[in-house]
């Protein structure tokens, strides 16, 4: 079979590489050409078939576009980047054309895919059980099959009546194939030079506009912490779409807080606790053990319209996907006028101490056990198989 895969961003090529491991295992003829990253490149080159046309056609590092004024900018951008993919994708014949998340881009090529007579299948759903539920019309009307990786979105899409599969979620996979979790604490440290202390880790989100929210009220609480903690450092993980000028204008000449890129488990594994922007960084520190406070602010009108949307959607009770999994609150939500260093920081001091800390891991487990343990790449690498061979 041939495989066209099309992922946006950095958790769409971290899914992508694991679904491709999944085909290599599951269809000994697998071929794959793909929108990606390198983790996704890497996982082709182990095929049996890595030919030269095949493989990596575009880095999502260079067609990324993440915000209203980016894409307001990059309209032109955008245009030709549809139209080389329709192109490639005609040129090319593949069996299923699958799509990882990435909706603005994706349900677009859904169209023009399921039109031309392309297999269509769609891994890691749109979030339209939070907004736009409009594009569950695209999904009925240019999707074969939805392939879910929540647990919750069985009933929603059941009563939506979109065609899926849910066989757990590959995250699970993805984290404990990880290397960063077998390393030791000791070896983490002199990797980074970083000096053997407590840590708190920062993750602020890859788009600007996130940074630019999250890491002024972080560097603020990061200075309330250490004036009564002293031996507390903090790290700051950066984004692989990201530079270091993203973050060092923020950071400043503070001795206590680093910059690591590329070792985002490494820095949840180690650290005592971590400030973590919404998204799915937080169920990846909910799935290796660091106890967390998830933050989020947005402009008012964006957060206006937002509380809007969550009133109407009334299944919608927190942000965060750890939270949603289970239907209540594990770990805190701090959103818009909430999210400051004062709340922050005393949540740091809390997430540090037991009984609180303890609670809070036992609610990872059952987050954890929710999902259904690990397998899940190959088994949806299997369901998609058997579709195809149904025809």
């Amino acid at each position: 079979m041939k495989y066209y895969l099309i992922a946006g961003e950095a958790s769409g090529d971290l899914h992508g590489s694991n679904l491709i491991k999944g085909f290599i295992e599951a269809d000994p003829q697998a071929r794959f050409r793909f929108w990606g990253g390198e983790k996704m490149r890497d996982s082709w080159q182990q095929s049996r078939f890595p030919r030269e046309e095949d493989g990596l056609v575009k880095d999502y590092r260079q067609t990324a576009v993440m915000g209203i004024n980016d894409v307001l900018k990059s309209l032109g951008k955008i245009s030709r980047n549809l139209a080389f993919c329709k192109q490639d994708i005609a040129q090319w014949q593949p069996d299923v054309v699958i799509l990882i998340d990435y909706p603005g881009f994706n349900l677009k090529i859904a169209r023009f895919a399921k039109e031309q007579g392309f297999k269509v299948f769609y891994y890691i759903a749109p979030k339209v059980w939070a907004s736009r539920e409009g594009r569950i019309r695209q999904l009925k009307a240019y999707v074969d099959k939805l392939f879910i990786i929540f647990p919750f979105e069985i009933p929603y899409f059941t009563k939506k009546g979109v065609p899926f599969v849910y066989k757990g979620n590959p995250l699970i996979d993805a984290i404990d194939a990880s290397p960063a979790l077998t390393r030791s604490r000791e070896a983490f440290f002199t990797a980074h030079d970083l000096p053997g202390c407590r840590y708190v880790a920062i993750l602020a989100g890859s788009r600007n506009g996130e940074i630019g929210r999250m890491m002024p009220v972080c560097m603020e609480a990061a200075d309330r912490l250490a004036a009564s903690r002293k031996e507390l450092h903090f790290i700051v993980a950066g984004a692989p779409s990201r530079t270091p000028e993203d973050y060092q204008k923020y950071i400043g000449d503070r001795p206590n807080v680093h910059l690591i890129f590329n070792d985002t488990y490494g820095i949840l594994k180690n650290a005592e606790c971590a400030i973590i922007n919404s998204g799915t960084a937080s169920l990846e520190a909910a799935l290796i053990g660091a106890p967390q406070v998830v933050c989020w602010s947005t402009s008012r009108l964006t957060y206006f319209i937002g509380k809007y949307v969550l009133r109407i959607l009334e299944h919608i009770k927190y942000i965060s996907l750890g939270n949603l999994i289970l239907d209540r609150l594990v770990f805190k939500e701090f959103i818009q006028d909430d999210f400051n260093a004062s709340a922050v920081s005393e949540e740091i001091l809390r997430l540090m101490e037991e009984p609180y800390r303890t609670q809070m891991l036992d609610g990872y487990a059952q987050i954890r056990e929710a999902l259904g343990g690990g397998g899940a790449s190959l088994a949806v690498a299997h369901a998609m198989l058997d579709e195809l061979k149904k025809d």
